[in-house]
C-alpha cells in the first residue's frame, strides 16, 4: 500500500491503485487520481459521465456495475470507454470513481 497526499487529505492506495476508503472521494480526488492512475490531464464531460454512473451505482448497490450494463445505460461504447480510460472500465475507471478492485478484475 502507498499514501499520498492530495490538499492536505492522506489517501491511501493498495498496491493495485484503488482508493482504500472510497468515502474520502469527491470530484477534485477524482481529477487527482485521474492524473495519476490513468495520466488523464482533463476530464472531459464523458469522462464524467462514466465516473459518475459509477460511482452512483456503487452507492446505490455496493459494486461496480457490470461492463455491458454501463455500456447500455450511459451509450458510450466499450471501445470509447478505453480511449477515456486506457486501463479499462474495471480498473481505470473505478479507479478514477474512488472505487475498491471490482470482483473478478483483474
Amino acid at each position: 500500500m502507498a499514501d499520498l497526499e492530495f490538499k492536505g487529505i492522506k489517501l491511501t492506495i493498495n498496491d493495485e491503485g484503488f482508493l482504500e476508503t472510497p468515502e474520502l472521494w469527491n470530484e477534485e480526488i477524482a481529477q487527482f487520481l485521474a492524473k495519476q492512475a490513468e495520466g488523464i490531464e482533463r476530464m472531459t464531460e464523458e469522462h464524467w459521465k462514466i465516473v459518475k454512473y459509477i460511482r452512483d451505482y456503487y452507492v446505490q448497490k455496493g459494486q461496480a456495475p457490470m461492463i455491458r450494463k454501463m455500456v447500455a445505460e450511459t451509450g458510450i461504447s466499450l471501445k470509447h470507454i478505453y480511449e477515456l480510460f486506457p486501463s479499462g472500465p474495471a480498473k481505470g475507471a473505478c479507479k478514477v470513481a474512488g472505487l475498491p478492485k471490482p470482483d473478478g478484475c483483474v
